[in-house]
C-alpha cells in the first residue's frame, strides 16, 4: 500500500514538473515572439506580461456586466431592463421589493401622470386592431401594438428565426424579415411577415441586382407576407448598408439573398433607384401595385427638409400616393455590425424625430392616412407606452426579442461566436437554442409588454393602450422640474 502511495506521489510530481516545463517553454516562446515583433509596442517593451493587457481588455465587457456596473448604468441596455425582459419571457415573478432603483432626478426621466380615478379592471378593454393600407387590394389588420423589428436570416441563426416566427404567431404580432430576404424559417413558424426591401434588394433582385417584378410577385404570393417595407436607412448606421461577414454567408443564405457564398455581404449605402422624394413615392406605388399589399418605408430621421417635400408632394399627387406606414428608427438603434462613428454620432433619437414627424403629418392632413411605427431601444413597457403617447401607432423591437431568446449582450453578433446560438451559424453553438422553449419565451415577452403598458394606461385613466397621449407624460428638465410632452413639443407644431 505504501509503495502504491509513493508511486502515486512520484507520478503526480512528474506530471507537475512536465507541466511546469511546458509553461516555461511557452513563456520562452512568447518572449521571443514579443521582442521580435513590431506591431505592438506594449508587448515589445514588456514581453509576455504585456499580453495580459489585451486579455483584460477583452474580458472587461464581461466583468463590467456581471460585477461592476450598477443596475441602471450599463449600455446599451442596463441590467434592470434586461432582467425585466428575462423574467417576462420566462413567465416568472416580475415584481420588485422595497423601492425603485431608478432615480427620478436625471434630465430626461419619463414619468407617467396617474389619475385619482384609474380605469377599473372591468372597464379596461383590449386595443382595437388597426388597419394598414385600407385602399390596398390586400389591407393588413394589425392586432398588436408591439411587434418584432427587422432581423435578417444570416445575421440570426435559423433556430433563432424559427423561434421568433413561432413566437410571433402565438403572440399574434408581426415579424419583419430584415433586409436579408424571406427564408423558409420565417414561413415555417407561421407568423405574419413584413418583407423588408433593403438597398441590395436581397430576395427580390434580378441577376443585375435590380428590383425584380417577378420575384416581388413571388414573395407577395405568400399569404403570410402582409406588408412591404422599403429600408431607406436604420438608426445604427444611417448612410451605410447592411453588413454580413463572409463567415456567416453559407450556401443557403447565399441562395436566399442571391449573392456569392462565403463573401462579405455589403449592401449599398442607398437605393440606386431612389434619389428623391418623387422616386421614393414612385417606388412605394410600384411595389404596392405589383403586390397589392401595404407598402411603406423605414428611415432614421436626420435633416428634415426632405420630409416636408414628401408631405407636400403627397398632397399634390393625392393621398392615395402616400406610404401606408413609416417606420421611424432611433439613432440609438441596434445592428449586427456597424462602423463606430455611425453608431455613436449620426441621426436623431426617437424623442426628437417621432414627435416631429407626428406633427408634420398633422399639419399636412396626413396623420390618419399614414401609420407610424416607432423603433429603437423600446424593450420595456414604460418605453413602449412613452412611444405610443408620443404618437406611434405601433412599436417594434429587435433587441428586446433577442433578450427573450436568451441573448446575454455578449456583443459578439458580428463574429459568428454568439454564446447563446442566436447570431451564429456554428452548429455547436446553435444547439443550445431550444426552439420549443424559446418560442414560448418570445410569446410570453410580447404578452407581458402589452400587459405592462396596459397597467400604465389604466393608471393614467384611459381604457386601453391607444388612449395614451402626450398629456399623460412628463419629462424631467435640466432644472430638475418636469414638463408635459405637450409643452415640450409645442414648438414642432
Amino acid at each position: 500500500m505504501s509503495d502504491f502511495f509513493i508511486y502515486g506521489i512520484n507520478f503526480l510530481a512528474s506530471i507537475f514538473l512536465l507541466a511546469v516545463g511546458f509553461v516555461v517553454l511557452a513563456v520562452i516562446y512568447m518572449y521571443l515572439i514579443d521582442v521580435n515583433q513590431n506591431k505592438h509596442a506594449i508587448r515589445r517593451n514588456y514581453p509576455v506580461i504585456g499580453r495580459f493587457r489585451y486579455f483584460f481588455e477583452r474580458q472587461g465587457e464581461f466583468f463590467r456586466q456581471y460585477f461592476f456596473a450598477m443596475d441602471r448604468e450599463e449600455m446599451p441596455f442596463n441590467r434592470a431592463e434586461r432582467s425585466w425582459v428575462y423574467k417576462a419571457a420566462k413567465n416568472v415573478d416580475r415584481t420588485s421589493a422595497f423601492g425603485s432603483t431608478q432615480s427620478l432626478d436625471p434630465t430626461g426621466t419619463i414619468m407617467f401622470m396617474n389619475t385619482a380615478f384609474p380605469t377599473l379592471e372591468e372597464d379596461a378593454i383590449e386595443p382595437e386592431p388597426v388597419t394598414i393600407g385600407e385602399n390596398c387590394r390586400h389591407p393588413y389588420e394589425a392586432r398588436k401594438v408591439f411587434n418584432i423589428s427587422g432581423m435578417s436570416y444570416g445575421a440570426l441563426s435559423k433556430r433563432a428565426v424559427l423561434a421568433l416566427s413561432r413566437g410571433a404567431r402565438q403572440a399574434g404580432c408581426w415579424m419583419n424579415t430584415g433586409e436579408g430576404g424571406l427564408s423558409p424559417y420565417h414561413l415555417e413558424g407561421g407568423a405574419d411577415i413584413v418583407f423588408q426591401i433593403g438597398t441590395a434588394k436581397y430576395g427580390v433582385r434580378d441577376e443585375h441586382g435590380k428590383l425584380s417584378e417577378s420575384k416581388l410577385m413571388e414573395i407577395a404570393s405568400h399569404d403570410q407576407v402582409k406588408m412591404f417595407e422599403i429600408k431607406m436607412s436604420q438608426g445604427a448606421k444611417p448612410g451605410k448598408g447592411g453588413m454580413l461577414p463572409g463567415v456567416k454567408v453559407n450556401a443557403e443564405i447565399a441562395k436566399i439573398r442571391g449573392i456569392p457564398e462565403g463573401k462579405d455581404s455589403i449592401s449599398p449605402n442607398g437605393h440606386h433607384d431612389i434619389k428623391s422624394v418623387s422616386d421614393l413615392l414612385d417606388m412605394i406605388n410600384y411595389v404596392r401595385e405589383i403586390t397589392g399589399k401595404p407598402t411603406g418605408f423605414k428611415a432614421v430621421i436626420g435633416e428634415t427638409e426632405w420630409l416636408e417635400e414628401l408631405a407636400e408632394l403627397i398632397n399634390q399627387r393625392g393621398k392615395h400616393s402616400a406610404p401606408d406606414f413609416i417606420t421611424i428608427d432611433s439613432a440609438d438603434g441596434g445592428t449586427g455590425a456597424a462602423p463606430q462613428p455611425l453608431l455613436d454620432s449620426v441621426g436623431l433619437p426617437l424623442k426628437e424625430s417621432l414627435p416631429w414627424v407626428v406633427n408634420l403629418l398633422e399639419r399636412h392632413g396626413l396623420r390618419e392616412r399614414i401609420r407610424l411605427v416607432a423603433s429603437g431601444k423600446l424593450i420595456v413597457p414604460s418605453k413602449v407606452a412613452w412611444a405610443v403617447a408620443l404618437g406611434a401607432d405601433f412599436v417594434v423591437s429587435a433587441r428586446g426579442h433577442m433578450f427573450s431568446l436568451g441573448c446575454i449582450q455578449a456583443l459578439q453578433c458580428n463574429k459568428d461566436t454568439c454564446p447563446t446560438g442566436i447570431t451564429t451559424h456554428n452548429p455547436k453553438l446553435m444547439k443550445g437554442l431550444d426552439v420549443v422553449d424559446k418560442t414560448q419565451r418570445v410569446a410570453n415577452y410580447n404578452k407581458y409588454i402589452h400587459y405592462g403598458v396596459g397597467l400604465i394606461a389604466h393608471s393614467c385613466g384611459v381604457s386601453n393602450i391607444r388612449g395614451l397621449s402626450r398629456k399623460h407624460v412628463r419629462v424631467v428638465q435640466e432644472d430638475g422640474l418636469s414638463q408635459t410632452l405637450d409643452e415640450m413639443y409645442a414648438m414642432y407644431k
